[in-house]
Formats: structure tokens, sequence, C-alpha cells
């Protein structure tokens, strides 16, 4: 079987990282650059496996050529309320404060497509991990606005950092919080017949 590059759909550091972990090397990252603004009444699960869906096949029409195109999408949501993905420290102010106190949802949406010539096959998956939160005091919500650490970050914190401090519990998937669930992802891969060459990865590393 003649080897398929894999492209991941995303500009995210902590998903590359992911894929390394399970011996994924992608050898390309093209970022989907979509529309990633939510629907009129639409549910944080649903969004988060649309966008997936759709950066991944947004990806796949501006490549020529076999591939396997992986997209995927966090969305972090208190009952039915999406938070924004945090741009500037406000917007991290504005979630740690949602957050505080309260259990809430982490979905990511996963979209793995096998392109070819002969075929077109795509697998996906929504993930869901709840994550408790103590209640947060102004200044640890200030001291984490300081850090920098949850700007970018859906619902403006990153598991990995400071603020795993602020969680007592978490029930599901750790990785999947952290912005692609590696269990789901490769059974979703292995599915497409991928199948990881470990000499040839550590030679490209």
């Amino acid at each position: 079987m003649s080897y398929v590059p894999v492209i991941l759909a995303s500009q995210s550091p902590a998903r590359l990282e992911l894929l390394k972990k399970i011996k994924v090397f992608p050898d390309q990252v093209i970022p989907a650059d979509v529309d990633e603004s939510e629907y009129n009444k639409e549910l944080p699960n649903s969004l988060a496996l649309r966008l997936a869906i759709t950066k991944a096949q947004s990806v796949c029409q501006r490549i020529t050529g076999d591939a396997i195109v992986i997209g995927a999408d966090t969305v972090t949501a208190c009952g039915r309320k999406i938070l924004p993905k945090a741009l500037i420290k406000e917007d991290v102010r504005y979630c740690l404060n949602s957050l505080s106190g309260r259990r809430h949802k982490v979905y990511t949406g996963i979209c793995i497509i096998k392109k070819s010539a002969e075929t077109f096959l795509s697998r996906q998956k929504l993930v869901q991990t709840i994550v408790k939160f103590k209640k947060l005091t102004s200044q640890e919500i200030e001291l984490y606005c300081s850090l920098n650490e949850g700007v970018n970050k859906a619902g403006g914190y990153g598991i990995f950092g400071y603020a795993e401090a602020f969680i007592p519990a978490i029930y599901g998937s750790y990785s999947n919080v952290m912005g692609l669930p590696m269990l789901e992802t490769l059974h979703l891969l292995t599915s497409l017949g991928f199948v990881a060459n470990i000499d040839t990865q550590q030679e490209k590393n």
C-alpha cells in the first residue's frame, strides 16, 4: 500500500502535538480559514461537528492528489450558551466569570477525509467532556488573565497550564479538552486504513 500524505486542517499547536503523541506526523499543516460564526440558535455540539466537517472539506477542495485530511473544532459551553474563543484578555475574563463554580461541557468535532482519484471517504465523530471549575476569586481571574494562557483558546482557558489548578474534576477525555481526543482520532484514522510507519516518522523528526 502506497503512503498517503496526512494534512492537518488546523493551525492549532496543541492539535499538532496531540497527533504526534499517537505517532501521526502531518506532512502539511493547512489552516482551513473558514467562517466560524455560529448559526442562530445553533447548539454547541452541532457547531463543533459542523465546523470540523467544513474545515476538512475546505482544505480538501484546495489540494490536489491523494491525502488524508484531519479537521477539528472545539467548542466550550455552559448549558446551551456557547462561550467565545478568547481573542483578548477581556474575553478570557468573561469566560472565567461564566465558568466559575460551574460544570461545563467541552465538545470537539472531528472530521477525517481520505481523498483519492477513485474514492472520497469521510468519517466524523463528536466527543464530549464535562469539566468542573471551582469558585474563582477575582484575584485568581486577574492572575490568569495576566498570564495570557487563555488567549486564542475556546472558552478562554487551556487545561494544560495554570487553569488546571481550577479544576477539581473532569469526566471524559482529557485530550478532548486540549483540542483533539486521541482515542477517537486514532480510531477514525485506522478505519480509513491509516497505519503509522514509526521508522519513517522518526526519520522525518
